[in-house]
């Protein structure tokens, strides 16, 4: 039987920083190692998960099983549900142990990394595992160009005037807490950065970790996993020591920390091409307070699946799989599907908006 710790990395970061990315390039260049996945999404469809099943790792085990090594919480954000979502997966997982080398844990978008890692000093969960570090990706572009305020585009001259706004949105307190609980930090979208942008963020940074901590940046997330993994911080034994803005879990698992601010909604429709796509939900964050949009596209005529994923205004796109045969079975499956997430949404009124930005959208470029 297995006495060691099992270590753990959680790896945290805003909306669109490029989690699941690291996630996939860890998977990917595991070698060999017996990694068990926990997701935790911020929203109804799971973007996440889907991305990361057929990554080598059992991840299209059935639901039921109890060897599979995906395991996804969709049913509210961690720092919010730690005792009801989290402790019975690892419970589960302690009885594994012996089939267990590493877990990773992706956070919601919106999570605060603290009352999680506070949760690995319970007395059944700290007797089999170890936070080996908290990893926190940041979105560089994003970050060098302020988007951290409640409303980035409409306070970007005000933000010019007052240094002190952006430090007055939840979405910089988040921004704040999400780096103090890091151990290593990531500033990730590079090639999508000049030097003086990189070396803002890295001062931004700097401003908010221990010298301790190393920042590092990367271009689609791809490091040597030996930088990654077996950082050996043992973060659960000082994460008291971090300041935070929202407060830290109680008895029950329960943290200071509202979404309320936040919504996240899913709209759907029928699409006929890539182009069409991005120009529908690119109008909808011209027009409404979105942050992140993830889902897939089902195009006609298109074997493979398109994962489509945005940050603000600049959005990316790719084939990730082929549709299988069940899911093309089910048009419900295949109907292109997309997250929205941000302030003052309304479900009727942004699947009204979608099917009119559609309707105007050319079919190709």
């Amino acid at each position: 039987m297995q006495t060691r710790k099992i270590p753990v990395t959680v790896v945290t970061g805003f909306l669109g920083s490029g989690k699941t990315t690291l996630m996939r390039h860890i998977l990917s260049h595991a070698r060999g190692l017996r990694i068990a996945v926990i997701v935790n999404e911020f929203g109804e469809l799971g973007i996440d998960g889907e991305i990361l099943k057929g990554c080598g790792i059992g991840c299209d085990d059935e639901a039921g099983s109890q060897d599979r090594n995906l395991y996804e919480l969709a049913n509210g954000c961690l720092c919010c549900t730690v005792q009801e979502e989290f402790y019975p997966v690892m419970e589960q997982l302690v009885e594994r142990r012996d089939s267990i080398d590493h877990v990773l844990i992706e956070t919601s978008g919106l999570a605060l990394p603290k009352p999680l890692v506070q949760a690995f000093n319970w007395p059944s969960i700290k007797s089999a595992f170890t936070v080996d570090a908290v990893v926190t990706v940041v979105d560089g572009p994003a970050a060098a160009s302020g988007q951290f305020a409640s409303n980035p585009v409409a306070v970007d001259a005000q933000r010019k005037a007052d240094p002190n706004l952006d430090h007055e949105s939840p979405l910089h307190e988040l921004f704040e807490d999400q780096l103090s609980s890091a151990d290593l930090v990531i500033v990730n979208k590079i090639d999508l950065m000049d030097d003086a942008a990189l070396q803002k963020v890295e001062a931004l940074v700097r401003a908010e970790v221990p010298p301790e901590v190393k920042i590092v940046p990367a271009q689609m997330g791809a490091l040597d996993v030996h930088t990654l993994l077996g950082l050996e911080s043992a973060s659960e034994e000082t994460i008291h020591l971090r300041h935070d803005h929202h407060g830290s879990v109680d008895d029950e698992g329960h943290a200071d920390h509202h979404h309320d601010e936040f919504d996240s909604i899913v709209v759907h429709g029928y699409v006929e091409s890539r182009e069409q796509a991005l120009a529908a939900l690119h109008a909808l964050v011209g027009q409404h307070t979105i942050y992140r949009v993830k889902g897939f596209a089902a195009l006609p005529g298109a074997a493979m699946r398109l994962v489509v994923q945005g940050v603000g205004r600049r959005f990316d796109s790719y084939f990730d799989r082929r549709w299988e045969a069940h899911e093309k079975a089910d048009e419900a499956k295949t109907q292109s599907r997309f997250v929205l997430i941000g302030e003052d949404l309304e479900r009727e009124a942004l699947q009204r908006a979608f099917d009119a930005a559609l309707a105007r959208a050319p079919v190709q470029a």
